[in-house]
């Protein structure tokens, strides 16, 4: 575990104006990957000691933590994130924390996978955020309660040891741990608030579900498909195109800048292993002044393979669910949509199987990965 930007100590008092104007953050060289933590993929908060001021399941809200000063409850300040109380020792004698003590949560994945990297965000937590965090994984099968993680013979795998963060800052740590979790324990110590949590890695399904499913979506986040590289990020990320299920609004696909040139934009996509293309859906729900005006795909079967037109340049309608039936399987392993010439889709679904050769490198690579 490496720290990648270190930050210490607390921030100063909020005196007004923009709350982010003095946030602490860094460019991390793994948050192109992705979050494995994320809401979409069905992640969740399943249980915490703590959770007085503020609710456990802030941690793993999509946007950036919200800070409005004037907003107080019952209970004080009302905190965008997961926020428990004050600690205290036994005693007027021993009135501070043991070095021991400390709140937790557990933190279920929404796609079980490869951690590369770790953002402990306290955002707008200037002199409540925790002294310290440390952050453990476990690989449990199915659908384990807070009590079959709690047992005592779950043996949990350190991420990040216990290390000094700083208040109001993205806290980022590199992992490289090389295995296959499906839950964290995210440790404060000894109390105190963090406004999000980011857990960025690779996808690794579990291979006996994707066989017994048949047909699925190759490309999508949940089963192992990721982008590659993309001309355009200006609106939002190309990797919204492979999002569990349909967009929710405009911001939720892929938006590109407006050309002024005589070139197009394009994604290109890494499927979950190789497998055979039978069909395909382009959905531009939500774009409608700006869904491209036209796409093609392209597929390719290894690395040294040439590029194939699976689907001529075709023209796509605003806010629509296109459906294509392939005349003939495609085998690949990678696959790239071109739009012309700029815009934006909500969805890419590649719907099909793996191939046997494609079934036993994933079947390899899971138990590689202690799966």
């Amino acid at each position: 575990m490496t720290a990648t930007a270190h930050f210490t100590g607390d921030a100063n008092p909020y005196g007004g104006g923009d709350p982010y104007a003095d946030y602490r953050t860094a460019d991390f060289p793994f948050t192109h990957l992705v979050d494995l933590a994320d809401r979409r993929l069905g992640a969740g908060v399943i249980a915490a000691n703590d959770e007085f001021f503020a609710e456990r399941e802030n941690l793993l809200k999509p946007e950036p933590a919200h800070f409005d000063p004037e907003r107080f409850g019952h209970k004080g300040k009302i905190m965008d994130g997961w926020e428990t109380r004050r600690r205290r020792g036994v005693s007027a004698v021993q009135p501070h924390p043991v070095d021991a003590d400390h709140d937790w949560a557990l933190v279920r994945l929404g796609a079980p996978g490869v951690v590369h990297g770790i953002v402990v965000d306290t955002a707008h937590f200037r002199g409540n955020y925790p002294q310290a965090v440390s952050v453990e994984a476990v690989s449990l099968p199915g659908s384990p309660s807070p009590e079959d993680l709690r047992a005592p013979d779950v043996k949990w795998t350190t991420l990040v040891p216990r290390t000094a963060i700083g208040g109001h800052a993205a806290n980022g740590f590199a992992v490289d741990a090389g295995q296959r979790f499906t839950h964290l324990r995210v440790n404060q110590h000894p109390d105190g608030g963090i406004a999000r949590l980011r857990v960025y890695g690779e996808v690794a399904p579990d291979p006996a579900w994707l066989t017994a499913l048949g047909t699925f979506d190759l490309v999508a986040l949940e089963n192992g498909g990721r982008v590659e590289d993309a001309s355009d990020r200006f609106y939002s990320p190309a990797t919204n195109t492979i999002q569990p299920g349909r967009s929710r609004k405009m911001d939720d696909g892929w938006e590109t800048r407006r050309r002024r040139d005589k070139g197009n934009d394009w994604i290109r996509y890494r499927l979950v292993e190789q497998a055979d293309i039978r069909a395909v859906e382009i959905d531009t729900a939500y774009l409608k002044g700006n869904s491209a005006g036209w796409a093609s795909l392209s597929a390719r079967d290894g690395e040294g393979g040439d590029w194939t037109e699976i689907l001529p340049r075709t023209r796509l309608q605003p806010d629509t669910d296109h459906r294509f039936v392939l005349p003939a399987a495609v085998r690949a392993e990678q696959v790239r949509m071109d739009i012309f010439p700029d815009g934006g889709i909500s969805r890419l679904r590649l719907h099909g199987s793996l191939t046997e050769q494609g079934a036993r490198r994933l079947t390899a690579r899971h138990a590689e990965l202690g799966g």
